[in-house]
Parts: C-alpha cells; structure tokens; sequence
C-alpha cells in the first residue's frame, strides 16, 4: 500500500527545523551576544516552548503508522512553528524598531 502522506512527513519535519529550530538558535545566539535589546528574550520563552511542542508533534507525526493521524500531527507541527516565527522574529522586529 502507497503512503500519501510520507512526503508531507519528511518535508513537514525539515520545515519545522528550518523554520523552527533554527531562528530560535539564531535569535538566542542575537540576545546572548548582546546585539539586540534584552528584552528580546521576553519573546524568546513562549517562542521556544512552541517550537518544542511542534517538534514533539513532528516527531509524533513522522513516527505515527496511521496515515490520518500523521498528517493531523503534521499540520498542528507546522502550525505551532508558524506561531513560533511570529512571535519570535515578528517581536524582534517590533522591539527592535521601537527601541531604535
């Protein structure tokens, strides 16, 4: 039997590395180094704790047998990761510019 959802598995998990993971490591690295506002790392907590619920989710997706579930798993993952970049870099965004 054909999995239809083995794509979106694969291509979901690298997107939440992509879109998740790595801004986070790269805004931390931002706030530690000391070249953007401190309070910056406000938005670094709930932002971190939503990229590790979508990687839990991710994991959950890719790992699950049940097509169906997978892809719910899947799309509830890149939904966490789309909120995570939001408040992350939209945040710093706005910090940055009203501190600026």
């Amino acid at each position: 039997m054909t999995d239809v959802v083995r794509t979106l598995r694969w291509c979901g998990a690298g997107a939440v590395v992509l879109f998740g993971v790595l801004p986070a490591v790269m805004l931390t690295l931002l706030v530690t180094g000391g070249r953007t506002p401190g309070s910056v790392g406000l938005v670094l907590v709930p932002g971190i704790a939503l990229v590790v619920c979508a990687l839990i989710l991710a994991v959950r997706g890719v790992t699950n047998p049940d097509p169906e579930t997978s892809a719910q798993l899947m799309r509830r993952s890149m939904a966490f990761v789309a909120g995570a970049d939001l408040l992350m870099l939209g945040g710093n965004a706005l910090i940055r510019m009203a501190a600026g």
